[in-house]
């Protein structure tokens, strides 16, 4: 053995390992040794070392590394100007630079090619490649993309693929060993291990659904898409980030359960989106002096601001004021406890509700159906709004503090298209008065405006735009 230890001292010398400790084993009295130590017994050199290895051989075919590129358009205020390009002789072509984007992603079916990733590895992409452990590439296709729970699919055209099953994530339990397999940093594929640290993470992100498995097994940038896996290879859940102060691993990474994914991917297939429920309510936060106004006697919840007329909530007989305190015998405590059991839920499945009214406990089972919104044909509201169709904002954007009304589609020789509007924008005033829905629009223009003045939300940016 060559380790030496390095006593320190003055005038002694450092002495191997060995030899030092048989200078201690010295009797000061009598100068004998002590007996030796009876030696461990050898390890039989067939005895198999405890090793993920095989396990690791049957999942890392099934991962994949993907990469993208989106072609972004580049705006500069002075080429963008006609004037400015003949001025300067810039040949009037467009401008634009390349994006690229590493991730990874998991194999799920090896017959058909599909491929499960996340949206945010391939959101926007123009071009997306799957390069596959054995070195292959392959041109993908976007099958389908939810950002809303940030799981995408896409489809390669390869043969002799190998696919992972996937486990059923709602049997997972906090200590169970996890291995994480991806691309981090495009270094190629790396494969860490860690634990289950936490189930049923929300809150994290931008994603409207949450529902995080939480786990200290290595995850960083490349790794979204890839696989987590428990110690028999099965797919527990798709990487997806991390919390980090500094950008690099701290040991707080997450994964979307593949319970989610594996629902998210079927619709995806299916129908190339998700099709989602509601129950036709909205939510806020239960505070102390809200509980004291309504007599409940509850610290945490989600009480009921709005119940749309006909909708799933309504049927089961929510009423603005009710706290939902419970979905399923699970505790709500916030708004979001409760945008996850409703947006997670498959249609037409029943939701079991525990519901404080009047401070007196009530059980209400609502079913969640689809979301059904008032709309109008613009012509039949107002002559300059002929070739619009107008509905009632999404549930989706409600949450976001977004209310009036959508154009979900618009004629491309109308009135309003020639003053700019745009399928998809949402017009939250007119004429300075606030629109809050359809009913809202119909009051405001029964009273037979001169000018439409309409106040507009597209994105993130509030436009003003008059229909002549």
């Amino acid at each position: 053995m060559n380790l030496r230890i390095a006593l320190g001292w003055p005038g002694f010398a450092a002495l191997p390992l060995a030899g030092f400790l048989a200078a201690l084993l010295v009797l000061p009295s009598g100068g004998r040794a002590a007996p030796p130590a009876p030696a461990a017994p050898a390890v039989p050199a067939a005895a198999p070392l405890p090793s993920l290895a095989p396990m690791l051989t049957q999942v890392t075919p099934a991962v994949v590394n993907i990469s993208s590129k989106t072609h972004v358009r580049v705006r500069d205020p002075f080429f963008d100007d006609p004037f400015f390009r003949r001025f300067f002789g810039v040949p009037d072509m467009p401008r634009e630079r390349v994006e690229q984007s590493l991730g990874s992603g998991v194999i799920v079916d090896a017959a058909k090619g599909y491929v499960l990733t996340n949206n945010h590895v391939i959101a926007g992409a123009d071009d997306i490649t799957v390069t596959l452990q054995d070195g292959r590439n392959f041109k993908a296709k976007l099958t389908g993309a939810d950002p809303d729970t940030d799981v995408a699919v896409v489809q390669i055209p390869a043969a002799g693929l190998h696919a992972l099953a996937l486990a059923d994530s709602a049997r997972l339990r906090v200590g169970d060993y996890v291995v994480a397999v991806g691309d981090p940093f495009g270094l190629g594929q790396t494969v860490t291990s860690g634990i289950v640290s936490a189930l049923g993470r929300t809150g994290l992100g931008d994603n409207s659904y949450q529902n995080f498995i939480q786990t200290d097994a290595s995850i960083n940038p490349g790794n979204s898409g890839g696989a987590l896996v428990n110690l028999r290879g099965e797919l527990v859940g798709i990487n997806t980030m991390i919390y980090s102060p500094s950008g690099g691993n701290v040991g707080i990474g997450f994964a979307i359960p593949s319970n989610l994914a594996g629902e998210v991917m079927q619709q995806l297939i299916r129908y190339g989106t998700v099709r989602r429920g509601s129950l036709g309510i909205d939510t806020q936060a239960l505070t102390p002096r809200i509980a004291q106004a309504l007599g409940v006697g509850a610290d945490a919840g989600a009480v009921v601001t709005r119940v749309d007329a006909g909708s799933a909530g309504d049927s089961a007989g929510l009423k603005p004021g009710d706290v939902i305190t419970a979905v399923d015998g699970n505790p709500v405590r916030t708004p979001q406890d409760l945008r996850n059991a409703e947006g997670l839920a498959p249609v037409g499945s029943a939701l079991n509700l525990g519901v404080l009214r009047d401070g007196k406990p009530l059980a209400v089972r609502a079913r969640v159906e689809p979301e059904r919104l008032a709309s109008a044909d613009g012509a039949q509201l107002d002559a300059r709004l002929a070739g619009l169709t107008l509905s009632d904002v999404p549930q989706r954007l409600r949450r976001q503090g977004l209310y009036g009304v959508q154009i979900t589609a618009l004629g491309a020789g109308s009135r309003a298209a020639a003053a700019g509007l745009q399928q998809g924008d949402v017009v939250v005033g007119l004429n300075q008065r606030q629109l809050t829905d359809l009913r809202a629009l119909r009051g405001a223009l029964a009273q037979r405006p001169r000018q439409l003045m309409l106040a507009v939300v597209r994105g993130d940016q509030l436009l003003y735009l008059l229909v002549p």
